[in-house]
This record gives structure tokens, C-alpha cells and sequence, in this order.
């Protein structure tokens, strides 16, 4: 079909046919090379070219003090028969709220009013919020700059052994950590954090650590809050308190759950120089990836990931050059 458009074009007029080739070819080689910045295969594109067409945001970090802290103390001993022991460290006189069992549909509907409809700044607003959809409720005052291990355990009179199979309609633990006075809720963006907890069971054997954790706004926004990726020290010995055998055990439970293992495992010990030049700090997060692996020079070389090969869809710094300049002063 096409011959004999040609053949018929050419008999009309060979100006115009050569005209018409001369120009489809010329829109053509502008595809291939890029030169009109549409989409295209970049085959025939060098690695120059390639990195000015191709843009990566940088965004803009809000640095924000997060006034909550709360960790888990032996957690290959923690159980939902024996209970579970929380270390807090607050920067203000704080309460933490633990929820057994709480419903995971009512937990997440509150984080959706805390956006929408009221702030969710105390215990009694998240009670509110989900219902009361919880099986048991304790509650610790947490004083000031102290590091303070809270042993936490459900009561055996609930005869609660297990919340059942995967996918489960409860959480076996939901930490709330709140500021204790309320004049110090206007000093700080953040005003609450909500920690989801997995503890073992005999039917769910997963070990123990915390699955997500929530910073609640005063403005009415949360954030999941999450681990960034650095790049292992290799002179650095890892220890580990799993044996092989618990940990193909666990991955497997993760993947039923819809986790992966490098969402809930940050690395031990990491290594603050630059994967590409071994010499310059680490300083940029690469998204959606969150490795955190190359410096000021090196970041605007880079559209993929130097460690997964991901593409970087953006990135930001975590901190300024005038904040290194100060940290390289106080060093001298």
C-alpha cells in the first residue's frame, strides 16, 4: 500500500515526492536522537546527552524535631504469653498508650479523621477515633530525657493466645505516644506517633518488631515514617541472634504478610562515605529507592540508583552545604 502511494506521488510530481521522503526522514532521525524531548528509545543516545535530558527532582527537606522515641528491648524474647518490653526516650513528659489487639480497619479510619476531622493529640482521641476497638488498654507517664524500659503484657484472664491467620483484622500491639502537657503540644509539629507492633504467637511465628510508624501533625498530616538504606561497612562484623533456619523462616512469613524484608530490617552498621568516590560524605536520599549513598559531587551524575539500578524519580539533601561547613568548623 504504502509502494504504490509513493509510485503514485512520484508520477505526480517528482519535486514534491522528494520533498515529502526528505522530510519524514528528518522527523524521523529527530525521534531517534531526542532533539523535540518526546519519550523515544535512546539507543542511538550518548550517556552525555542523556543525563541533560533527563531530569530528577530535588526536593525541598522540611527538617522537623520529633519529640518520641520508642524501641524494642529483646525482641527474640517477646511474646504474646510472656509480653513485651518497650524502651521510650522523649524529649518532653510524654504517656504511652498500648493497645492490644486493636482493629486494624478502625486504626487506619483514625488516621483518616486525624487528616479530615479532628487531631488525634491524646490517648482519649484515639480511643474515640477507633471505637474502642481494642482488647486491652494500659497506659505509662514517660518522664523527660529518660530512657525508660516499659514492660508491657495482656492480661491472662483475656485468654487471648493468638489473633488468628494471616491476613488478621487485629493488631497484636498499637504504641501511642503522646505529650503529657498540653503547652507542649504547641510547641511541636509533631504531637503524637503511632508504632504497630508485631509480636509472635503460636500461629504466626514472624519475629517480633515494629511494622510501622506514624507521625501525627498538629496540622492534620501524617507520615509513615521509614528506614533510609546506607551502604553496609564492609569492615564492619554484623551480628545477628537469628540462625539461618529463623530467618528463611521469617522471609517467608513476610512475603504472606506483603512485606519484604528490607522494609522491616535497617541495616546495623552503615558507612558514611560515597558508594562512587569512596571520599566525600553521604548526603543525598534517592527515591523511591531511599538509598542513601553518594555526596554533593556525585548525585547529579546519577539517574539510576548506583546500588539497586532503580531509576531516581527524586531525591533530597539531608543537609545544606552551610550545615557541613559548620559540623567541618567544629571539627577543627
Amino acid at each position: 500500500m504504502a509502494a504504490v502511494f509513493l509510485v503514485t506521488l512520484y508520477e505526480y510530481s517528482p519535486l514534491f515526492y522528494i520533498a515529502v521522503v526528505f522530510t519524514c526522514f528528518i522527523v524521523t532521525t529527530g525521534l531517534v536522537l531526542g532533539w523535540f524531548g518526546w519519550d523515544v528509545p535512546v539507543i542511538l543516545r550518548n550517556s552525555e546527552e542523556t543525563q541533560f535530558n533527563t531530569r530528577v527532582f530535588k526536593k525541598q527537606m522540611r527538617q522537623v524535631k520529633n519529640p518520641f522515641g520508642l524501641e524494642i528491648t529483646n525482641p527474640s524474647s517477646a511474646s504474646i504469653t510472656t509480653g513485651i518490653t518497650l524502651t521510650t526516650d522523649c524529649l518532653e513528659d510524654s504517656l504511652l498508650t498500648c493497645y492490644w489487639g486493636c482493629s486494624v480497619q478502625k486504626l487506619y479510619e483514625a488516621l483518616q479523621k486525624h487528616f479530615y476531622c479532628f487531631r488525634i493529640s491524646t490517648p482519649q482521641a484515639l480511643e474515640d477515633a477507633v471505637y474502642s476497638e481494642y482488647l486491652y488498654q494500659e497506659q505509662y507517664f514517660i518522664k523527660k530525657d529518660c530512657k525508660e524500659e516499659i514492660y508491657c503484657q495482656l492480661p491472662k484472664d483475656t485468654k487471648v493466645e493468638d489473633f488468628g491467620t494471616v491476613p488478621r483484622s487485629r493488631y497484636p500491639l498499637v504504641a501511642l505516644l503522646t505529650l503529657a502537657h498540653e503547652d507542649d503540644r504547641e510547641i511541636y509539629d509533631i504531637v503524637s506517633m503511632v508504632s504497630v507492633i508485631h509480636i509472635p504467637d503460636k500461629n504466626y511465628k514472624l519475629s517480633c518488631r515494629i511494622l510501622y510508624q506514624y507521625l501525627l501533625l498538629a496540622q492534620g498530616q501524617f507520615h509513615d515514617l521509614k528506614q533510609l538504606f546506607m551502604s553496609a561497612n564492609n569492615n564492619s562484623t554484623h551480628s545477628s541472634n537469628s540462625s539461618p533456619e529463623e530467618k528463611s523462616i521469617d522471609q517467608s512469613l513476610l512475603e504472606k504478610a506483603g512485606l519484604s524484608e528490607s522494609e522491616v530490617d535497617p541495616p546495623e552498621e552503615n558507612s558514611k562515605d560515597c558508594v562512587v568516590c569512596q571520599n566525600g560524605t553521604v548526603n543525598w536520599v534517592l527515591l523511591p529507592c531511599r538509598h542513601t549513598c553518594l555526596c554533593d559531587g556525585c548525585v547529579k551524575f546519577f539517574q539510576q540508583c548506583p546500588m539497586c539500578r532503580q531509576f531516581v524519580q527524586e531525591s533530597f539533601a539531608l543537609c545544606s552545604q552551610k550545615e557541613q561547613d559548620k559540623d567541618k568548623l567544629k571539627t577543627l
